[in-house]
């Protein structure tokens, strides 16, 4: 694995089987495509199979599900597509609230499911930023 100062900064707060997932995929991804922006692109989307981001960290999906969170996982490289930016878009709506009520995201109540989804990312992305200024 690669060292702790070597993973991303949102996996360096995130659960030592986050982690893990990260740097298999990671390590592999080196073997095959070199070190660079693939291989990330690659941990990540791996990563995203099994958890989600939630503010500055990872954590497991939902009910343990195993899927891709995103259109952009979902697909090979060459088709693109959008990124959830982490969030698991094919959680339950309960699940994004609960996750908006943790992220303390203000008019949750009366979102709709895509409108949680983007204050989600919105303050996952503001969490981020915050933790990594520190």
């Amino acid at each position: 694995m690669p060292g702790r100062q070597d993973l991303p900064s949102t996996l360096q707060r995130s659960s030592d089987e986050a982690q893990r997932t990260w740097a298999k995929a990671h390590d592999s991804a080196v073997e095959e495509y070199g070190e660079g922006e693939r291989a990330h692109r690659v941990a990540y989307g791996a990563l995203k199979h099994t958890h989600e981001k939630v503010g500055d960290h990872w954590e497991r999906k939902e009910k343990g599900r195993k899927d891709p969170s995103d259109p952009r996982s979902a697909r090979p490289r060459q088709q693109g597509g959008r990124s959830g930016e982490g969030v698991d878009e094919q959680a339950s709506k309960g699940h994004l609230y609960d996750l908006a009520r943790r992220l303390d995201i203000g008019g949750r109540s009366r979102m709709s499911k895509s409108e949680l989804l983007d204050a989600v990312r919105k303050a996952n992305r503001s969490r981020t930023r915050a933790s990594r200024s520190r």
